[in-house]
Order: C-alpha cells, then structure tokens, then sequence
C-alpha cells in the first residue's frame, strides 16, 4: 500500500479541508495517509494515522511556502518527493493549485515520472556550529542560512573564510548564505541576484552592510564557506526563517552544498522565467 505524508499549514481552515479533501480520496484509492502529531491534532480525521512524513512514498504541503520549508526540515534530508498545494500568495515552491490538486494525486498514484509527472531536485546546504572546537548543531537549509544581529540599532562583525583563505571581515545588519532556490526568498529583499534554482551555487549577501563592499557573490557549489562570529556581541542564526541557534563571539559557522537534496514533484515542466513572471505579473515585451 502506497502512504502519503501529510504537512499542513495548522492556523488556515482552508488547508485543513484540502487536507480532508486529499484523506478521502486516498481511503477511495486504498492509500494510507500519515501526519506527526501535531499536524494531526487539527486534521481531525479517522483515516489520517499518526507516524513519521519520512517514511512515506509522497509528502503533500498544503499551505504556503513557509509550509514546503518546514516538509523539507522534517524530512532531515530524506528522499521523499515532496508535492506543494499552494495556498500562499507567491508560491515559488508549492506548484499545484487547489483547483487541480485532485488530478494531481491521480497522475502520482496512476501515471510514471517523466510523463506524468517530473522529480525537480533541489540543492540543499549543510550548516554546521561549532563552538572551541565542539560541534553544537548540524542543519540542512533549502533557502538560507541567516547570521542576523540579535539587538536593534547594532551590527555583526562576521568574518568570512572561503575554502581556508581569508575572504574579509562583513561589518552589517547580517549575512545571508543561499542556495538558488533561495535566492528569490530573503537575498533577493536584501537585493541580491535571482539564479535559477536548478543550479548548484551558494549565494553569499550581506544585509545593509556598513562598509563600502556591498555587493553579493555567487560562489561555485564545491566552495566551503566559514564564518567567525569576531567582535563582542552574540549573534543570531536562522536557518530557512527558523531561529535555531544563538552564537558567541569566537563560534563558527560552516556552510556547504549537501549531499542531499530536496525533491519536488511538478506536473508541468515549467520553466522557472516563466513561474518568476507569473508571480511579479510582468508584461510580454
């Protein structure tokens, strides 16, 4: 039996129909449908089962695309192809409307990747904290990793490092380090390049930068990426928009392409210049 996993933005009604709506097609289709426990606290419905997304044949998002980031965390790296319903409003990451979500599951349940639908693999980074040599935490990102200050009206000190050569010392509001795929997330606001998200680079993007280097850099997939927290204030580390460390001066962080990736499924091979146009509205020339 197939089993679908199940992540759902919990505070939108809306997505807890759709979620409903995708339980009792997969009970007609004699298809199991599995949430962690707090996902299903607010399904409230018989036939979703409590387990673990990770160990399913499709993980379904309903939501936005706050709700695709927080599937791919859960995930930890693992295989599971990943279908978004988008309820958002951009929906750089969850493709497929509610209006056609039904037809979609049928084309995953009765149809064969490469026709019916396709696998768009994503780049990840891995974000390693050490602190005096001892690790404190190891995260993948699909989006960014954030060294952000943690007190108004301060800035960082974060001196970077790229493959063990000396880069320079970022004086700003923070530093941002992203794959392409997040390069239409929060470098772009802090007006960084969009790439097209089936490459493999690291985008690195200081945030208001108090010194006269202000520019992005995009660096190539096999460079490793260290940073120093240098001065006398904490820093702040977010990774995908989910605060998960504070850092001393002296801590490190060490960022990489992954290993893994995260895979999405599409039911139209649509190129991305055609999905940034959708959503900025721009006009045919």
């Amino acid at each position: 039996m197939k089993r679908i996993g199940i992540a759902v933005h919990r505070f939108r009604p809306d997505a807890i129909e759709v979620v409903r709506s995708i339980a009792h097609w997969a009970v007609s289709q004699k298809v199991a449908v599995i949430a962690d426990e707090s996902d299903l606290a607010v399904i409230n419905e018989p036939s979703v089962l409590a387990g673990d997304v990770g160990d399913t044949d499709l993980l379904v998002s309903v939501g936005g695309d706050g709700t695709m980031l927080r599937a791919v965390r859960a995930l930890e790296g693992r295989p599971v192809p990943i279908m978004g319903v988008n309820l958002g409003l951009l929906g750089y990451l969850a493709a497929v409307e509610p209006d056609s979500l039904m037809a979609s599951l049928d084309a995953w349940q009765k149809g064969s990747e490469g026709t019916n639908y396709f696998f768009d693999d994503r780049m990840l980074l891995e974000v390693t904290m050490w602190s005096h040599g001892a690790r404190l935490a190891n995260a993948l990102a699909l989006n960014e990793v954030v060294i952000e200050k943690r007190e108004a009206g301060h800035t960082v000190r974060v001196g970077v490092d790229i493959d063990k050569v000396p880069f320079t010392t970022f004086v700003a509001d923070g530093l941002i380090l992203a794959t392409p795929t997040g390069s239409t997330a929060y470098s772009m606001s802090a007006r960084g390049p969009i790439l097209s998200p089936r490459l493999r680079a690291i985008l690195m993007t200081p945030v208001s930068p108090h010194m006269l280097f202000d520019r992005s850099m995009v660096l190539e997939q096999n460079e490793v990426v260290r940073l120093e927290v240098q001065g006398h204030r904490s820093v702040n580390v977010a990774i995908d928009g989910h605060l998960v460390h504070t850092l001393k001066p002296d801590d490190v962080v060490e960022v990489k392409a992954a290993s893994e990736v995260a895979r999405f499924v599409r039911f139209e091979d649509q190129s991305f210049h055609q999905i940034l146009k959708n959503k900025f509205g721009l006009a045919d020339r």
